[in-house]
């Protein structure tokens, strides 16, 4: 690109509270992070956005037409609006004008402008949706894979989701040796549906893949192991639990901490451990998952993120391109013998 700022496009038309939360999360990051923002929408709206137009100094506004809305079948709503925000910003990393998109849009949408913009990685027959979930133990992440891109997966999908996990918690999560498991509802490997059966089969007999063995649900935050991988429709519901359960727990804190001038003082002491647990376990300071597979960094982020949310996928995006992931999906991918049988 001319330079090593990393350079993200921001679909602003994505989300609940989309254009204002997209370009306040935005414009922090710019003045934070040192990334160039593409903000992809209709310019009136996201300049109304803010309250001082100078903010939006040094943010380009690149011209959209509609969005893809909640209600809308994925597919159908690109083909008909083809100037659509998602669409655009796609584009842009098509064009090499971006490194990566932000989006807080219709997921679906999101993974199908990919797919038809972008394309596959050579070797990748479907795409998977990977979020960091944090652990109990401090500093240590799981990455899961698929949260939600493919309901239904064949068993050779689930081995490249491990074969692709492995790789980003090695060179861009910094695991030397990362632990791989299948999410299932039993420790041996004749537990779970045909499908858990014969993908535990792939995944031991694939040399690449440091395959530990089965993850139970209760396994999934002990931080044993470093990658799971499951189907799309398990990781949805898996991420929406773990998403509730970190509300819920601030929540508790909340409503347990003393009222009145004990309150005040507890919460004064305990400000910067409530901070960390915060940090710890609200999906907000996560910022959204990466779509690996496809030939771009793609981030989606929670349909109804706020700013900080916002922050920090970009945070995600730039991460992503500083560690050169995808050229290193790319590299190691094709070094890999996959050794599962056409039709599995």
């Amino acid at each position: 690109m001319g330079s090593t700022r990393a350079r993200i496009a921001v679909d602003a038309m994505g989300g609940d509270f989309a254009p204002a939360e997209i370009v306040a999360g935005a414009i922090r990051a710019r003045a934070e992070l040192g990334v160039d923002i593409l903000l992809v929408g209709d310019p009136e709206q996201i300049r109304a956005s803010t309250p001082q137009l100078g903010n939006l100094d040094g943010i380009e506004i690149v011209p959209s037409e509609g969005t893809v809305e909640m209600h809308e079948e994925p597919l159908g709503a690109l083909r008909r609006k083809p100037q659509a925000s998602i669409n655009v910003s796609m584009d842009l990393v098509k064009q090499k004008r971006a490194d990566a998109v932000v989006s807080a849009g219709h997921s679906g949408a999101a993974m199908a402008a990919a797919l038809l913009r972008l394309g596959r990685l050579k070797g990748i027959d479907r795409p998977a949706i990977g979020a960091v979930f944090p652990t109990v133990i401090a500093g240590k992440s799981v990455l899961i894979l698929d949260v939600g891109a493919n309901v239904d997966c064949r068993p050779k999908f689930l081995e490249q989701f491990a074969v692709m996990g492995t790789i980003y918690s090695r060179y861009v999560l910094g695991v030397e040796s990362p632990q791989v498991g299948l999410l299932n509802i039993g420790e041996e490997p004749s537990k779970g549906n045909d499908l858990a059966v014969r993908a535990h089969q792939l995944l031991a007999d694939n040399p690449f893949v440091p395959f530990r063995g089965n993850a139970e649900g209760r396994d999934v935050l002990t931080g044993d192991f470093d990658v799971v991988v499951c189907d799309g429709f398990a990781g949805n519901v898996l991420l929406k639990f773990a998403e509730a359960v970190g509300e819920a727990i601030l929540q508790i804190l909340r409503e347990e901490l003393p009222q009145g001038i004990r309150g005040k003082v507890g919460a004064s002491i305990l400000k910067p451990n409530l901070r960390r647990i915060k940090q710890r376990v609200d999906h907000a300071e996560h910022g959204g998952a990466l779509l690996l597979g496809v030939a771009g960094i793609a981030v989606i982020s929670h349909g109804s993120s706020h700013a900080p949310s916002v922050f920090n996928a970009i945070r995600l995006a730039k991460e992503a391109v500083d560690n050169q992931v995808l050229e290193r999906i790319k590299t190691q991918y094709q070094k890999v013998a996959m050794p599962a049988v056409d039709g599995e």
